[in-house]
């Protein structure tokens, strides 16, 4: 039987220097590796909602992940390599995933 975890194994939710809580490495993670689903489009509201993985990445002008779209799922992706007990950031932008 799996077992629901809201996060990777190799992520954790921390104090953030930037803002209240951050998410943050437990380990090294290498550019291009896509660590999960960090929101997804309500096909009736049209609404974003974030997921546990979404909910804690602060906003940087230099960040390390992106959010790359397919479908009505949104994926966090790392844009750098990254070292362990780092923060992972995005660069916040408003969007609409319906246009």
């Amino acid at each position: 039987m799996d077992t629901y975890r809201p996060l990777p194994e190799y992520l954790t939710i921390k104090p953030s220097k930037i803002e209240g809580l951050g998410l943050f490495t437990l380990s090294d993670i290498p550019e291009g590796a896509t660590l999960g689903v960090s929101h997804v489009v309500d096909l009736e509201t049209g609404e974003i909602n974030r997921t546990p993985l979404g909910g804690f990445v602060n906003h940087s002008e230099k960040p390390n992940c992106k959010i790359v779209k397919v479908s009505r799922w949104w994926y966090l992706k790392t844009i750098t390599d990254i070292k362990g007990m780092s923060e992972l950031t995005l660069k916040y932008q408003l969007y609409n995933p319906l246009s």
